[in-house]
């Protein structure tokens, strides 16, 4: 076999489709039938809506933070707050569509048509494809070696008809790599795709002692399975913290987020370019480039709805923030055979230690002047297959990138409910097949080695049983 051959073989075992799995295993270790992603499924959609319980006021606060989410971002002029300079996309909407706003990258890539909308002469990057996920594009090391990690937006605002004078250019993202797995190109640069907003009210409400105490349960077990959690500097030494206050942060693909305002208030500023009150200055201060007073999103003082309503008084990050909080998890599809014997297979093969069923919500407050908790935030089960802390999950995923405390090959345990209806997976979205990503987790340093060697050890049915179940979720 020559060596183009050998490579195309490794390349199709990695990046493939589920059916060519058995190619790349010895004889006797291949299964009688690779288990099949039976893909993105079909019926009611259950996401997108408002949490079931939520008062008047609740509700219109949702409404309010909904609306806005859909808004298309300009850099000057309309209502809007000053998109750019370096942008990703010019709408929250746009990477958070599937199945319905709040949700994950949509199977048709928006970000294309951005390039050249109104007047802007940018390259569409060898990345972003038409059926490919929507990613933002991080660097490794700087231009002088140092480590950077930063997203280097993929827009530039340059030749747009409301930003006459501006002249920055796109960074430079070659060379190109294979456009659909982003791999192979720069290696300099790793990708991220959006994570779902979906239920985040129910994950912020998760108090620190739950997730403490979840992380101690069954811990001989878990360590049998190479399972630890994350190593931090702070709480017991074993989970993502914030560095302002030493809570448990838990939101992002590092759990590098402590709340919903302060994850908003980042993607506003990154993915938008939109400075605000959590980010006040811009990213690229480049004289011809800079249209409006900063912070650019703040609050409204003199709201000019007539008469003024409450939500016309909050900045657009604090109505995405209360839009994600008020955001009711997916509903998953009705049991069947297989999927009922697919979560007792999850459970059994050890699937659960990572992705932590349930827990149980704390108290609180959304919304009103009473300081009275919320009814459909408190004391409710958030069933969202995960444990929120950080993991190892070995050279195979890592990206070489720190965020907090979280290290190049550690990320948060990804929650599972809605899975069933996301298109693109892993961090980079590698893949549409759920059996690849499964599959994915196994790699030198991983701390889900043996469970995915127990997965690689069960029949095929029972395989399939599992990525049934989960595409119920």
């Amino acid at each position: 076999m020559t060596t183009r051959k050998k490579l195309g073989l490794k390349a199709l075992c990695i990046f493939g489709a589920a059916a060519v799995y058995a190619c790349c295993l010895p004889a006797s270790a291949q299964p009688l039938k690779a288990p099949i992603d039976p893909g993105v499924r079909g019926g009611a959609l259950g996401a997108g809506g408002p949490l079931p319980g939520l008062t008047a006021d609740e509700t219109a606060f949702f409404k309010d933070g909904l609306s806005r989410f859909a808004d298309v971002e300009v850099v000057t002029g309309g209502s809007n707050n000053g998109l750019g300079p370096r942008f990703n996309s010019n709408q929250c909407l746009s990477c958070h569509a599937q199945p319905a706003a709040g949700g994950s990258s949509p199977a048709r890539n928006p970000l294309i048509a951005l390039a050249t909308l109104d007047g802007a002469k940018n390259t569409v990057p060898w990345f972003i494809t038409e059926n490919g996920p929507v990613r933002e594009a991080r660097f490794k090391r700087g231009p002088n070696g140092t480590s950077d990690g930063e997203v280097h937006a993929i827009f530039v605002i340059t030749g747009r008809r409301d930003a006459v004078g501006c002249n920055i250019v796109q960074p430079d993202f070659l060379p190109a790599g294979n456009p659909l797995s982003g791999q192979g190109g720069n290696p300099n640069i790793i990708f991220r795709i959006p994570t779902p907003f979906f239920g985040a009210g129910l994950i912020e409400s998760i108090p620190d002692s739950a997730i403490l105490a979840n992380m101690k349960a069954n811990a001989s077990m878990k360590a049998g399975l190479g399972i630890s959690g994350h190593a931090n500097a702070h709480l017991s030494g074993n989970v993502n913290v914030s560095g302002n206050d030493g809570t448990i942060t838990r939101f992002g693909w590092k759990a590098q987020n402590k709340s919903l305002i302060m994850f908003s208030g980042e993607a506003y500023n990154v993915e938008m370019g939109i400075s605000n009150q959590l980010f006040p200055q811009e990213r690229d201060e480049t004289p011809g480039c800079l249209f409006n007073a900063t912070p650019e999103d703040t609050d409204n003082f003199t709201p000019a709805s007539t008469p003024p309503s409450s939500t016309a008084v909050l900045s657009d990050i604090e109505a995405f923030a209360d839009f994600g909080r008020m955001l009711a998890p997916p509903t998953p599809a009705p049991d069947t055979p297989s999927t009922v014997s697919g979560r007792a297979i999850f459970t059994k093969t050890g699937c659960v230690h990572c992705h932590t069923p349930s827990f149980t919500t704390g108290k609180m407050i959304a919304s009103g002047s009473s300081k009275s908790p919320s009814a459909a935030l408190s004391n409710q089960t958030a069933n969202l297959f995960s444990d929120l802390l950080v993991h190892h999950m070995g050279v195979g995923l890592a990206d070489g990138i720190t965020q907090g405390g979280a290290g190049p090959d550690e990320f948060r345990t990804s929650p599972l409910w809605g899975v069933g209806q996301r298109v693109f997976f892993l961090h980079d979205g590698r893949t549409n097949n759920l059996v690849v990503a499964i599959r994915a987790h196994r790699s030198r340093g991983s701390e889900a080695n043996t469970v995915i060697d127990r997965f690689d050890r069960l029949t095929a049915s029972e395989q399939q049983d599992i990525v049934n179940f989960l595409r119920s979720l």
